[in-house]
């Protein structure tokens, strides 16, 4: 398991676990970072991220996307 900002671009990973304060976690998971779910990281820009998950893109901050954690597919 990994944080989400050390996938490789390109690659799928499933969602493990999502970690943070209660209203951080609400927030993630509103917006598709739920355990079970696959993300994959389209792009980085200053450090921040933009990912594919649930249909969708979005962007979110290192910071945050230190506390999903991840498994890359095939590993």
């Amino acid at each position: 398991m990994m944080p989400l900002m050390l996938a490789d671009i390109g690659e799928e990973s499933m969602i493990m676990r999502v970690g943070g304060n209660p209203e951080v976690r609400a927030h993630l998971e509103n917006l598709g970072f739920v355990p079970g779910g696959s993300v994959t990281v389209i792009s980085t820009i200053g450090g921040n991220l933009i990912v594919n998950v649930k249909e969708s893109r979005v962007a979110i901050s290192r910071e945050m996307a230190g506390k999903i954690m991840v498994q890359a597919s095939g590993k």
